[in-house]
């Protein structure tokens, strides 16, 4: 974890993203890179020097068609953390797959969810939202956005958003996946299995099998990718 945490403090310090007077609120999907974001936050506050303040926010799908997830475990983890935490129900989940029946349900569902996210981090008070994207997804995103979209692109580390007056931070974009889930399985976070229908079975998902393919053939490809990447979108963002 304290490696993580190192990745974590120098995204943090070299992006500018946490002010004193922070009101942060963590996306909480209940998946391991939400819970490491969330620990590695609650964590910071002790030495970073930033006085800030962290809220754990989960955006429940909604489904009626599949069991609904079991937050107790989460909330738990947040107390332990000292860190407020909310459930929002939704109907999110019933919408894109009950009553849209949608075939690619996946960029309609982010745009949802994220719009509650927001929506829900207003409501809390808080001026930023950090979300759980580390080196892997930035990779990831790099390609899907050059082979699905034919453009070039990625995330930013921070990003402003006027129409909500709220910024979103990653605080994990310099952290590789394997320190995610070596934190995860060593402090045994209490992750919460999707109930996505599609979980499993995305182009995110086929495009972490085409890097994996890629590094096994030429080792230390996603890093010189990522390399890349500061270099072009991060680093002058």
């Amino acid at each position: 974890m304290q490696k993580l945490m190192g990745a974590m403090r120098k995204a943090i310090q070299d992006y500018g993203m946490l002010s004193d007077g922070d009101r942060v609120a963590v996306g909480v999907s209940g998946g391991k890179d939400s819970l490491a974001l969330l620990a590695g936050l609650a964590g910071l506050r002790d030495y970073i020097g930033i006085d800030y303040q962290v809220v754990g926010i989960t955006i429940d799908m909604g489904n009626p068609k599949v069991p609904t997830p079991d937050w107790g475990r989460v909330e738990a983890f947040c107390r332990a953390l000292g860190i407020p935490y909310q459930v929002k129900r939704t109907e999110i989940g019933d919408i894109i797959f009950n009553v849209r029946q949608e075939k690619n349900p996946c960029s309609l569902c982010a745009r949802m969810r994220r719009g509650s996210l927001h929506d829900a981090a207003k409501a809390a008070g808080c001026n930023k939202v950090a979300l759980g994207h580390h080196k892997d997804d930035a990779v990831e995103t790099f390609f899907m956005n050059l082979f699905n979209e034919g453009r070039l692109g990625c995330f930013q580390p921070v990003t402003y958003l006027s129409r909500k007056d709220l910024t979103v931070i990653r605080p994990l974009v310099l952290a590789d996946e394997f320190l995610v889930s070596s934190a995860a399985r060593r402090l045994d976070f209490p992750v919460v299995k999707s109930s996505c229908p599609v979980d499993g079975h995305t182009n995110r998902e086929r495009m972490k099998e085409y890097i994996r393919q890629q590094e096994r053939l030429d080792r230390g490809f996603k890093d010189r990718i990522f390399g890349a990447i500061c270099r072009t979108h991060l680093d002058g963002f």
